[in-house]
Order: C-alpha cells, then structure tokens, then sequence
C-alpha cells in the first residue's frame, strides 16, 4: 500500500475543511430560523440560496447579515444566562437551610407556649410541604 505521508495530510485536510463546512452550514441555517427580522419569504429565500448554491449562498449571507449572526448569538446567550440567574434565585429562595431555620423557630415558639400542638403541626406541614 503505497500512501505517503503528504498523502496523509492533504486528506487530513481536506477532511478538517469538510466538517468546517458543514459546522458552518448549520450555524447559518439555525441563524436564518432564529432571526426575527425575516419574514417567511426571506427565510425561504435565504435557505433555498444556501442549499442550490452552497459556497455562493454562504458567502452572501456572511457579508450580508454576519454581524447580526453576532448579535442575535450574544442576544441568545444572555437570555439563556438571565433564564439561569432566576432559576437559580428562586431555587436558592427556598434552601433547605431555610427550612431547618423555620422549623426551629417553629419549635422554639411552641416551647414557649406562642402556639398550640394543632398550630405547631400545621404549620410544619406547610414548612414542609
């Protein structure tokens, strides 16, 4: 099997290119779903363009709208963070720790007489639950 080495590399290569490609073509694909600003026609437009003429279609859409591809990426990505930041509040709102508090306070006023057996029980199951 006779396969040198520059062989080797130039299918390397070329392989590499490949998968850049088609990373690419997704990306521009989710990027024209994604867009607010296109309508149904546009959308229709720019997807049969990407996909009859393939290299044609790319570059006209990264010289046309790549710094929107940018801003609607980064758009993206701080709802999903700003999505994370509240999730994260409102689970840290109600900690387990926070329960553990309750229910001392809880037991500490029933030692004390503030409230009655009922009231003590009610009042942990709403802790609780």
């Amino acid at each position: 099997m006779n396969y040198p080495l520059l062989d080797i590399f130039w299918t390397m290569l070329w392989f590499f290119l490949w998968i850049v490609w088609i990373m690419l073509l997704f990306k521009i694909i989710s990027d024209v779903f994604r867009s607010d600003d296109l309508g149904g026609w546009g959308k229709a437009c720019w997807l049969f363009l990407v996909i009859v003429l393939p290299f044609l279609g790319v570059l006209i859409y990264l010289i046309a709208r790549g710094s929107g591809m940018t801003r609607r990426e980064a758009k993206l990505v701080q709802q999903h963070e700003e999505e994370v930041k509240a999730y994260i509040r409102d689970t840290a709102a109600t900690t387990p720790a926070d329960h553990a508090d309750q229910l001392a306070k809880l037991a500490d006023l029933k030692d004390k007489g503030a409230l009655t057996e009922e009231e003590y029980r009610s009042a942990k199951a709403k802790v609780l639950g």
